[in-house]
């Protein structure tokens, strides 16, 4: 197929079919650095592909600073971003692909329809913030927010063109006497001392992009950049037509001197006290008056700030087919690990629509200092947070009991095993509690360095010369041990099937990462069931009667690049390449769909039968829990204390509770405690120390 030609301002003449190995179909739009394209991926995945001008594919001082765009990009690329998914700055005609996102630019979004109604541009404002957020928490400083590099995805507003953002480390530097950035979002100091440009020019941008979004014009408006650039310095904003309850938000946002604008977090949590307005809903903007548009039409933007054609697409869907439940939490397999692994998937006997709750929120255990980790046995909802364990009514929040543990901090959720709710603080102490009292009825130490989990009545102990050690749960009596094929420390997992058969895994990966040993054990007996060696670096996710699932891993970065189903008795291996690779996955498997949620926010829905990913997500949440799922709704746990509930057949929002942050609103836990699934309905917890209870037939009234 020969390059294909283009017309207009800034066309080249020959356009290339290939960007890599990712063909390219249509050009979406073109800016002054670079063209813009649709491509597909060998897979079939969309992507949006930036393509460098040929004019600047020979300049040395461009390439470094395309490189520095790729690197800034691959730092922030998460839920607030169009994330990275290849790229090659060293190549003839330099070239990045992120993921496709469909959806207006916000000035798009303004230009049709006019300025946004209040609650719009409050819930505008708080992603903005959060993107901030995590984008200098990288050490990246963007440099030009304006509304053309943000996109009103269905899940909410992304950040686009990391053009000329720079990462604080970087070497590059701004020549003297050259302004980057767009007038009307520039911050005094990028006039004053660009060389002295830090994440506080973002919040500055911020400010002008919502005062852009509220009044369909900017704080400082002119058709002459000079006359602009003299107002942003020099005279105070124009907030006419922003919300009475932002004016002095975005006031502060818009001051001269960097030093007296709020952070990120600051914003985040002024915005939470101005009435009815934080929250992180999806962003759906409102209907309007305007021309028709044919069905299945969206107006997509992507790189470079350039606003793309409107284009047709259409979003696949594949329908999954639904059976029995593998929940969390039971007394049938209870597991939680420390050193040497994370919490597998436990799972729990579904219970009638009978023993349905009402939905509840419970007082604050932890005084905002903590999120708590729950687990659901003997009919209460059991908690641990520092230095505390509870038993909550599990119909109406109500606490049954509470223990104080003074200065405990509990490296894991509580287990309830051998009928004794097990926690385990950070110094190795295991304390086990009447789980209807709270009454202290077992202490035991284990060595700070072994890794360790529950299983039917049993605790597993592994240690870093390959042992296995079993352990009454109840009793704390050692009742057997083995040792493993290969030496190191293990990694522990557990799994539960539907027809009640519980099995005990311990991995152990090369030191290349070119191979893993698995040994499937029987955790009452200890006995080995069955031992295999398989190609890569290997993590269990979830099992079926006849399949044991693994994300595989990159042995270099970690990130999860593929799928891997084991078949039990005949040893045949079944290996399905994601996409695109996915940084700290955690899944939970159900019927053969292993479902993956990624740091940043990508989740991922991979049929290993078809050997095909179903669908994509790209969700508002930086941090998540492991996933857990009924069938129908998969739901995690955000960061910020939000519970969040996709569609498992479609890959679409569902449903999402308002965030709860704790006192701390600067401090955000990495590693939320994934939710309970019990008597119909999903538990979860927030960092201002509340349990909480929502139905789980209908999230979308959450």
């Amino acid at each position: 197929m020969a390059p294909r030609s283009s017309s207009g301002p800034g066309a080249e003449p020959e356009l290339p079919e290939y960007a890599g190995h990712y063909r390219l179909e249509a050009q979406l739009g073109s800016g002054g650095m670079g063209v813009v394209h649709l491509a597909r991926s060998g897979s079939g995945m969309r992507l949006a592909v930036k393509v460098v001008h040929a004019e600047f594919a020979r300049d040395d001082e461009f390439r470094g600073r395309f490189q520095q765009e790729v690197a800034a990009a691959r730092r922030v690329s998460g839920a607030f971003t169009a994330p990275v998914v290849d790229a090659d700055p060293e190549a003839d005609r330099p070239w990045m692909a992120t993921l496709f996102i469909p959806g207006p630019t916000l000035a798009e979004e303004v230009k049709r329809n006019g300025p946004m109604a209040p609650g719009e541009v409050r819930r505008l404002m708080a992603g903005l913030a959060e993107a901030l957020r995590d984008i200098h928490r990288v050490g990246v400083v963007h440099r030009d927010l304006k509304p053309g590099n943000v996109l009103l995805a269905e899940d909410g507003p992304k950040v686009i063109d990391f053009g000329i953002s720079r990462p604080k480390d970087s070497e590059l530097r701004t020549e003297t006497g050259k302004l980057i950035g767009t007038p009307p979002f520039m911050a005094p100091e990028q006039f004053r001392r660009p060389r002295e440009v830090g994440p506080a020019a973002d919040v500055f941008a911020l400010g002008s992009v919502i005062v852009h979004a509220a009044a369909g014009r900017g704080p400082f408006d002119s058709d002459s950049p000079y006359v602009v650039a003299y107002q942003v310095v020099h005279d105070e904003p124009d907030l006419t037509g922003v919300p009475v309850g932002l004016v002095p938000l975005v006031r502060r946002c818009l001051a001269k001197e960097p030093e007296e604008r709020p952070t990120p977090d600051e914003i985040m949590s002024a915005l939470r006290s101005v009435a009815a307005s934080y929250d992180t809903q999806t962003f759906i903007p409102a209907q309007r008056d305007v021309p028709p548009v044919e069905a299945g039409e969206a107006a997509e933007v992507l790189g470079d700030g350039v606003a793309g054609r409107t284009r047709r697409w259409t979003r696949g869907r594949v329908a999954l087919a639904t059976g029995a439940l593998v929940l969390t939490g039971s007394a049938g397999i209870a597991a939680a690990h420390w050193p040497g692994g994370e919490q597998a998937a436990p799972r729990v006997r579904p219970m009638a629509t009978a023993d349905r709750v009402t939905e509840w929120r419970s007082t604050t255990l932890t005084e905002g200092t903590g999120t708590p980790r729950c687990a659901y046995g003997e009919g209460e909802v059991l908690c641990a947070a520092p230095g505390v364990a509870v038993g909550l009514d599990p119909g109406d929040g109500t606490v049954r009991w509470r223990r104080s543990f003074p200065g405990a901090v509990w490296s894991d959720p509580p287990v309830l095993s051998g009928g004794l709710l097990q926690l385990r603080d950070q110094e190795g102490r295991v304390t086990a509690l009447d789980p209807s009292s709270g009454e202290v009825r077992l202490h035991r130490r284990l060595p700070r360095d072994t890794g360790a989990l529950y299983a039917d009545g049993t605790q597993l102990v592994s240690d870093t010369a390959g042992r296995i050690t079993g352990v009454d749960s109840a009793s704390g009596r050692t009742v057997w041990r083995h040792s493993l094929r290969e030496k190191g420390s293990p990694r522990l997992d557990a799994f539960g099937t539907a027809t009640g058969g519980v099995t005990a895994y311990a991995t152990a990966v090369s030191a290349d990462g070119s191979g893993t040993r698995v040994t499937a054990l029987d955790p009452v007996s200890g006995t080995e069931r069955w031992s295999a060696r398989m190609s890569g670096a290997l993590q269990p996710v979830g099992v079926d009667d006849r399949f044991v699932y693994f994300l595989a891993a990159d042995p270099v970065s970690g990130d999860t690049e593929a799928v891997v189903r084991y078949t039990v008795k005949s040893g045949a291996v079944r290996r399905v390449p994601l996409p695109a690779v996915s940084h700290g996955a955690q899944a939970v498997v159900r019927h053969g769909v292993v479902y993956l949620l990624a740091t940043g926010g990508g989740l991922d829905a991979v049929d290993t039968l078809a050997g095909e990913r179903l669908w994509h997500l790209e969700t508002s949440v930086s941090w998540g829990s492991r996933p857990v799922t009924d069938g129908r709704h998969l739901f995690f746990s955000a960061a910020d204390g939000r519970l969040l509930a996709v569609d498992a057949r479609r890959g679409s929002l569902t449903g999402q509770t308002p965030p709860r942050f704790g006192s701390r609103t600067d401090q955000v836990s990495v590693g939320p405690p994934a939710p309970v699934l019990a008597r119909g309905s999903v538990y979860a917890a927030a960092p201002d120390g509340t349990v909480f209870a929502r139905d789980t037939r209908d999230p979308s009234g959450w």
